[in-house]
């Protein structure tokens, strides 16, 4: 595949992942890319590197257009090692002039890698630094989702290079929003979001507070995964300011795992209460659904019920490993309670119930406990119990 010229004298050079399934917990089931833009002017500009097994694609696509040697300068707006794996080797060869950083990401690289007398420049925000006819203007985004982390933005071309914000886990012939399905990429942006971004909902507040605040005239963003946003880039920054306020919806995500079904009847039984109660439900398996795709839907959803068998005194383990992936994500604005069967202890719905307090969901009932098979009385206490959450849903959104 050829370099993409996506403005005058700016090409994207990366690279594309199409067989990575796993991103650090995160599940890639149509892989992903690994953007990188070379801009052309006196100073010829490469802004950000690739993940190490796929240099020789970068510069494949870096040759294409000019030789790798000729190029001066280096930008790292994000260290982390899909996008700073092959920084060594890139260094080595173009033997750049400057390599423009933030502070933290200095700090980074030289942990990174080691080498502390590399040519580094420190930015900071409102900072530039003209390469020609094209001006680069920096804007830090500490801890979105590193310390590191910064914007490149080119105001004659009015593009944004976003780093990791605006991005998605999709690897696509195409470069650009307006040659896939709408519906999807907003799908896999989400996604994106509910998974990297969500802990940092505040701090994207700040940032797109700021970003008013310049007053960038913007009509392109290139982030450094998936598709760059050449016509719906409003669309995308609508969608963060919506996502990171954790506005809801009249939507609960009923999430469970279960050993010999009792507690997935008792789950049916609370996900048809909702139903009937006209809250609109996600009914999802642990052992059919991945817990990144459960987090997605996490992400507009107002109510939130979890179940779990108790097995060795403790949570079913796909279980465990949900809520403590999900914790970390701090969620906020939820309602729900925990459900559970057990055969003699019984502690997987109080542990489910103690973790939704130090997530701070609203929890409207104690934790349902049921030992072995719940009867149909039982399983009618379970229905009442969501018809409860969808009346609370909507009374709440």
């Amino acid at each position: 595949m050829k370099p993409v010229e996506i403005k005058p004298g700016v090409y994207w050079v990366g690279a594309i992942d199409w067989n990575i399934r796993d991103f650090h917990g995160y599940s890639t089931y149509l892989g992903t890319t690994y953007n990188a833009y070379l801009i052309l002017d006196d100073k010829i500009t490469l802004v950000d590197t690739v993940k190490k097994p796929f240099l020789s694609e970068l510069f494949h696509r870096i040759d294409q257009v000019v030789e790798p040697e000729k190029i001066d300068y280096l930008v790292v707006n994000h260290v982390e090692m899909d996008h700073s794996g092959s920084f060594p080797e890139v260094v080595e060869r173009i033997q750049p002039e400057k390599i423009f950083c933030s502070e933290m990401g200095k700090k980074a690289l030289q942990k990174h890698f080691h080498n502390q007398a590399l040519p580094y420049e420190v930015v900071k925000t409102g900072d530039s630094v003209s390469i020609g006819s094209k001006t680069l203007h920096f804007l830090e985004t500490r801890m979105l989702h590193w310390p590191d982390s910064m914007f490149t933005y080119l105001p004659g071309d009015r593009l944004l290079i976003s780093s990791d914000a605006f991005g998605q886990h999709w690897a696509t012939s195409e470069r650009f929003d307006d040659e896939v399905d709408m519906g999807e990429l907003m799908r896999h942006a989400a996604k994106y979001y509910a998974n990297i971004l969500l802990l940092y909902s505040p701090l994207v507040q700040k940032l797109l507070t700021k970003v008013q605040e310049l007053n960038l005239d913007i009509d392109m963003i290139a982030p450094d995964h998936g598709l760059i946003w050449r016509t719906n880039w409003q669309q995308i920054i609508e969608a963060y300011d919506r996502w990171s306020k954790q506005l809801v919806r009249r939507k609960a995500v009923v999430v469970y795992d279960t050993m010999w079904h009792s507690t997935e009847k008792m789950i049916h039984a609370v996900a048809n209460g909702l139903i009937d109660e006209g809250v609109e439900i996600k009914l999802m398996s642990l052992k059919a659904c991945h817990r990144s795709d459960i987090v997605t839907e996490v992400l507009d959803a107002k109510g939130l019920v979890v179940g779990s068998p108790t097995i060795n005194n403790g949570l079913f383990p796909t279980v465990a490993d949900f809520l403590t992936y999900l914790k970390g994500l701090k969620p906020s604005g939820k309602v729900g309670f925990a459900i559970g069967s057990y055969g003699w202890s019984g502690e997987a719905p109080k542990l489910i119930s103690k973790i939704f307090d130090e997530m701070k969901v609203e929890q409207i009932i104690e934790p349902i406990r049921i030992q072995y098979v719940p009867t149909h009385e039982e399983l009618k206490k379970c229905y009442q119990a969501g018809r409860d959450l969808g009346r609370k849903i909507k009374e709440s959104v």
